[in-house]
């Protein structure tokens, strides 16, 4: 094709072949509008070479957010941050969370069911719910926490617990947009990385103001620490969100990102699956095969109980994975569950 871009070309034809891309290689990916012809083929190569690797097989997971009230960390691009949030503060009841965690996991399909608590929390409280959702759920489904900053010695608690991993990020702009330590950010990383667990990962929460280089540099901290999943993520402007004025990417620039983001990660080994946050099918069909669905609070979504909002239950991602062309979910021991049996 005479009108591609010789380098972008080259790029993808490596790619192919199994040559991961460089940084500067993915920030020539990136540079193209999402509208481009090299946009287009980088979707493509990337959603070819994630379903050969993957099986094409997809990994749904479930995230229960249990507690709100004013965040000390106070991002900016979170509807919990303590100087702008219009949240009270409010926690499930044990019951209200098992009620949720039974209902994701009923039918064995989920791989791992995320605990959402805030930066801060309390650790008896933690400890009670992860032995509570433990308990109640089944052995084929792991836990996988979602809260604040800590260190190898809390890490190695956690997973004596039963928790089988950890989603953490180093956000772009952390620090600027974010009263958090990027370097606190990444030694909790290497906390997991070093007790064991699963790091779950993301490129997150993507602007329009946000430079190729910034994305490239987030995406390959994946690949530093050879993360057990990682992802994109758009970043949403809810009402009173302090970076409301900047906008948001269309779904089409983050599948973009999202092929990206698969390509970057040929050169990681340890990499499982590839998620795009919210849900939807642009990014399927880019590279990405795990969505999340959603229930509690939501730090993208003002309603209260997300499922009434922003957040989608297993049966419509499930449906977006059979619509998307792929196969089959599959649970952490590997049974196959297929898509074409989903109503």
């Amino acid at each position: 094709m005479k009108n591609l871009n010789p380098e972008i070309q080259k790029i993808l034809e490596n790619a192919m072949n199994n040559i991961a891309p460089t940084k500067a290689d993915c920030v020539r990916l990136l540079e193209p509008s999402e509208y481009s012809l090299e946009a287009s083929l980088t979707r493509g190569v990337a959603d070819h070479l994630s379903r050969k690797r993957f099986g094409n097989h997809a990994m749904l997971l479930g995230q229960i957010g249990i507690e709100t009230f004013p965040c000390p960390a106070n991002c900016k691009f979170c509807v919990f941050g303590e100087e702008h949030t219009r949240f009270p503060k409010t926690s499930m009841e044990s019951e209200q969370i098992l009620d949720s965690a039974r209902s994701f996991t009923a039918d064995g399909r989920l791989y791992a069911l995320f605990l959402m608590l805030m930066h801060t929390y309390d650790l008896k409280q933690l400890e009670s719910i992860v032995s509570l959702v433990r308990k109640s759920i089944p052995e084929s489904t792991k836990i996988v926490l979602n809260i604040g900053d800590f260190d190898l010695d809390m890490a190695k608690h956690l997973a004596s617990l039963g928790v089988s991993g950890m989603y953490h990020v180093q956000r772009l702009r952390e620090g600027a947009d974010t009263n958090l330590d990027p370097k606190h950010r990444v030694q909790t990383i290497r906390a997991i990385k070093d007790a064991g667990l699963d790091w779950y990962y993301c490129c997150e929460p993507v602007g329009p103001e946000h430079t190729t280089e910034e994305l490239v540099e987030q995406i390959f901290l994946g690949l530093e620490y050879e993360c057990f999943q990682h992802a994109a993520m758009r970043r949403v402007s809810f009402p009173g969100s302090p970076l409301a004025a900047r906008g948001e990417i269309s779904e089409l620039r983050l599948a973009q990102i999202v092929a990206v983001v698969y390509l970057a990660m040929i050169a990681n080994l340890n990499l499982q699956a590839i998620a795009v946050h919210e849900p939807n099918a642009l990014g399927l069909v880019s590279g990405a095969n795990s969505v999340y669905a959603e229930s509690g609070a939501n730090p993208r979504d003002t309603t209260e109980e997300t499922a009434a909002g922003r957040g989608r239950d297993t049966t419509a991602c499930c449906q977006m994975f059979a619509e998307t062309g792929f196969q089959a979910v599959y649970n952490a021991q590997e049974i196959l569950f297929p898509l074409k049996q989903v109503s």
